[in-house]
């Protein structure tokens, strides 16, 4: 790999830790461990990973919890790794903003696979991001294209739709992180640079009015869609 890319390791489990540490950093990852919550946090201060491999079943503040709040604060792929293999702990550890998820026990070579997967999907996200150019400063959305510059809104037949100022941070946002699931308080940092209060409707209601304006069917929504349990998703139409 020309840039080294960089694995976060969480698990309580020694055994599992030195495993995975000495596979990855085999196989070219930068490799971190963490034994608990306390210990990921402060691994994310020293170096924000590109990925995280998360157990459900920490002692203390457990895998999930971390899940949503990783979701809440870094655009990072998350894989939850554990021995609960119930349906359920893999739906809710899905809904709450993980990537992946693999049950204990599994082959490295597998878990390796997967992670390639994820980091694939982040990267093409980044590279599909819109690049407007000094010259051509418009990109399309959905069958409307937006001026970056001059922040206009056009309608297929050339009309300009109305778009206010938050609005147009809103698509903003979207259009440079396509195929990222955003947590409220990742979009209110980038619009307004402060932390989403549960009680603040504002981003539900901003986003219901800027479909009404971007997509073909506004009650079943291809560009922005709600993703459960963690907030919302650009996702750019293919052609």
């Amino acid at each position: 790999m020309s840039t080294q890319q960089h694995i976060l390791v969480v698990d309580d489990d020694p055994d599992i830790r030195e495993l995975l540490s000495d596979y990855l950093s085999g196989v070219g990852y930068a490799v971190a461990t963490a034994a608990s919550a306390a210990e990921m946090r402060s691994c994310i201060q020293n170096r924000i990973p590109d990925v995280v491999l998360l157990d459900i079943g920490l002692p203390g503040e457990d895998g999930l919890s971390l899940a949503r709040s990783l979701r809440e604060h870094h655009d990072i792929g998350i894989i939850m790794v554990s021995g609960a293999g119930a349906t359920v702990d893999r739906i809710v550890g899905l809904e709450v903003g993980a990537d992946d998820y693999v049950a204990k026990p599994f082959d490295p070579r597998e878990l390796h696979a997967r992670i390639k997967s994820v980091l694939r999907r982040y990267q093409r996200a980044s590279t599909e991001a819109p690049a407007p150019t000094a010259a051509d400063p418009r990109v399309r959305v959905g069958q409307c294209l937006l001026n970056t510059v001059s922040r206009q809104l056009f309608a297929p037949d050339g009309d300009e739709i109305p778009l206010t100022a938050m609005e147009f941070d809103l698509l903003q946002v979207f259009l440079e992180r396509p195929g990222r699931p955003l947590s409220r308080d990742q979009i209110l940092n980038h619009t307004q640079n402060r932390d989403w209060d549960p009680f603040d409707r504002s981003i539900d209601i901003r986003i219901a009015r800027l479909r009404k304006k971007i997509e073909i069917d506004p009650d079943k929504p291809q560009l922005i869609k709600t993703v459960r349990g963690v907030g919302y998703m650009y996702v750019p139409t293919t052609s």
